[in-house]
């Protein structure tokens, strides 16, 4: 294991994501390489500590599961991350084979500011999918894998996420995956007016089911959780009936429809508990919308006449509806994100000028150190009011003399003008910023604008002038 990364660290790193979703692989896939969150923590330091990821974090959903890294640029070749998810997750050579997908540089930030906008999910406009970036970001800086680069890719992200919320309408209505549980549960009754609804699970997706439950004029509602303290307090607000969680299998039997959305790593209703309840029901039809994953319900419960299971990708023809209706405010956020993507570059490339800037700095105040300490030797001891003339003097002469090329610096680095920034740092003698070009980046930006306060608050009190 890395030890947690230090804000010292100074080298070139490249934004990468890779991963598999909902649109690039089936369920049968994703199940087999969803991480719950008890694991998210061991699993991100395991990737850690494959050489040449320098930060990174886990995403995972029950649509996707993404790998987002600042990878070191000083090797030639860069990790092989598919062969660390066959490897974490014990699959065969060829598993992956056309289900990953991977992005770097401008387009890896594209694809997160998109994952974390909800114009990437299955539900166009739902709003889980910023808290589970959240949390995951979250967990990866307790876990110390989070350094400078991703730190601030995420909380740009965030802020470009928070964005689309409030300045278009691809949130203005309540979307998520559970509601359209509900309508799929919906079109297949015409009605739910009189019908008993069994939740397994207490967790967020089946509270949101609830209330659309509630909406749509359920009958009785049922819930279940393997914690009963979080199932009764789920049930409260919706005069729900609590199942213990034992007695699971036999409380079935009485719902036209099971939701169930566990953490459960296997399934929770196999097939012989799907012969039993048809028998209970007299074989009257029983429907199951499992939107887990891995899946709560086994696939082979859906071969027995009279059990009808839907799993979460058969939402998506549910979903595709709600994308048809949304397109107008999705086009206005796409709109966005390519704006809030190339600031983000913009601020990216200026930070690429920081270590010429601290370089100029300090021949500066090199040669304002020696001029002084040549002076003093001809003028012999000074007052400490006087000694503070001399220092105000000199610094602010060395101000004035730098701000235009530090201007010229930051304006060539934002305009990604390689030809400019190279004839610069030859004129002054500095170091080159320009090897590997806009996607590589200097790690570490904050303790380099640390050290240009003072400039910059010269630079400021000239703007205002």
């Amino acid at each position: 294991m890395k030890p947690n990364l230090a804000p010292e660290q100074n080298h070139k790193t490249v934004l990468g994501v890779l991963g598999v979703n909902h649109k690039t692989a089936p369920i049968e896939l994703r199940e087999r390489i969803a991480i719950s969150r008890d694991d998210l923590a061991s699993v991100t330091r395991a990737l850690a500590s494959v050489p040449g990821v320098a930060e990174c974090m886990i995403v995972s959903t029950c649509n996707r599961v993404e790998l987002i890294t600042a990878l070191d640029n000083q090797n030639s070749s860069s990790p092989d991350l598919t062969a660390f998810l066959r490897n974490q997750f014990s699959l065969g050579p060829k598993s992956l084979e056309g289900h990953v997908y991977q992005h770097s540089g401008r387009q890896a930030v594209r694809h997160l500011f998109r994952v974390a906008s909800s114009l990437d999910s299955m539900v166009i406009g739902e709003p889980q999918i910023l808290g589970q970036v959240k949390e995951a970001f979250s967990i990866a800086r307790e876990t110390g894998t989070i350094g400078g680069q991703l730190d601030h890719l995420l909380q740009s992200t965030f802020a470009a996420a928070k964005k689309v919320r409030t300045e278009t309408e691809i949130g203005s209505s309540s979307v998520s995956i559970a509601s359209v549980a509900v309508e799929l549960a919906r079109r297949i009754f015409g009605s739910l007016q009189g019908r008993t609804v069994f939740l397994v699970g207490a967790g967020k997706m089946s509270e949101l089911a609830a209330r659309h439950l509630v909406q749509q004029g359920a009958g009785a509602v049922l819930v279940t959780n393997r914690t009963a303290e979080r199932a009764h307090k789920m049930a409260e607000p919706f005069n729900a009936r609590v199942i213990p969680f034992e007695a699971l299998h036999e409380a079935a039997a009485e719902a036209d429809i099971v939701i169930t959305s566990t953490g459960a790593p296997h399934p929770i209703f196999r097939r012989e508990h799907g012969q039993a309840l048809l028998h209970k029901r007299r074989n009257r039809p029983m429907f199951f919308i499992d939107i887990a994953v891995p899946r709560d319900v086994d696939p082979a419960v859906n071969k027995l006449e009279g059990l009808f299971v839907y799993d979460i990708d058969d939402l998506q023809q549910v979903a595709a509806s709600h994308l048809d209706e949304r397109s107008r405010e999705a086009a206005d956020a796409e709109a966005l994100i390519a704006r809030e993507v190339e600031r983000f570059h913009e601020r990216q490339r200026a930070v690429s000028a920081a270590p010429a800037i601290v370089a100029l700095q300090k021949q500066a105040e090199e040669l304002r150190q020696s001029e002084i300490k040549r002076a003093l030797s001809r003028l012999g001891p000074l007052t400490p009011d006087q000694l503070e003339a001399v220092e105000a003097l000199t610094r602010g002469l060395v101000n004035k003399f730098l701000h235009p090329p530090m201007q010229a610096l930051k304006q060539a680095a934002r305009d990604n003008d390689a030809t400019r920034l190279d004839a610069i740092c030859e004129t002054y003698s500095l170091p080159v910023i320009t090897e590997g070009g806009p996607e590589v980046i200097t790690a570490q930006p904050e303790a380099v604008t640390e050290q240009m306060l003072p400039l910059n608050a010269y630079s400021d009190a000239e703007s205002r002038k």
